[in-house]
Order: C-alpha cells, then structure tokens, then sequence
C-alpha cells in the first residue's frame, strides 16, 4: 500500500488530500473525542467539512459497514460451525458490533471524505 492511494488514506486515516496530516483528532476508541474529526488539515490545510452536517452521508456507508460485518459473521459461523444456533450467530453479530461500532464510525467518516477529496500530487 502506498501513498497516493485511497486505501492508504483509509486505513492510515490520513488527509485524503495529502496523505500526510492525520484526519481524526484522536484515536478511534478514544471516547472522549469519538469520531471527531480535525477542522482542517494540519499538513496542507485542506477543510474537512464542505458544508454544515457533511457527515450525515458517512451514515450510509456505515450502514454498508454494518451489513458487511454482518454478512461476514453469519458466513462464515455457517460454514465453519454448522451446527451453532442462530441465537448464537446473532449474539456474535451483536457483541462484534458493540465492539467495532467506534471503530466503523470513524472508519465511515474517512471513506466517505475521499469521496468527494481527491489526491493531489506536490
């Protein structure tokens, strides 16, 4: 992986512009600062926000997140441990959610910033 691609912005959580300057204020499972995002950038001084409530949209793709995970889990129970209950599968579901909610939430606000910045190059 490298810089200059959205992957790298994604899972590094850096600018989606620069690649350089960190996105969120604070680490995800900080809850204090749970998915808070920096003004701007603190390398290239990109805003983060192109309008009041941009982030509503990164909902969906949490969502998309949500469903993902939950496709994933129920899977691959099924296909490694047949004879578990639903109760069970859903259980997993429900305790991984829990789990990754902080996480998919910032995760959700990064992909949906590098739809709509793009990299630029210096």
């Amino acid at each position: 992986m490298k810089k200059g691609t959205k992957l790298y912005s994604i899972l590094k959580f850096k600018c989606p512009v620069c690649h350089e300057g960190d996105f969120l204020v604070a680490h995800p499972y900080n809850i204090k600062h749970l998915g808070d995002v920096r003004e701007k950038c603190n390398s290239c001084g990109q805003s983060y926000s192109k309008e009041p409530g941009f982030y509503f949209g990164a909902m969906y793709v949490a969502y998309a997140l949500g469903v993902a995970l939950f496709v994933a889990v129920w899977v691959s129970t099924y296909l490694f441990f047949p004879s578990l209950s639903s109760f069970w599968k859903i259980s997993i579901v429900a305790i991984l959610s829990l789990l990754l909610s902080p996480y998919f939430f910032s995760l959700s606000k990064i992909i949906y910033a590098n739809f709509f910045f793009k990299y630029k190059t210096k």
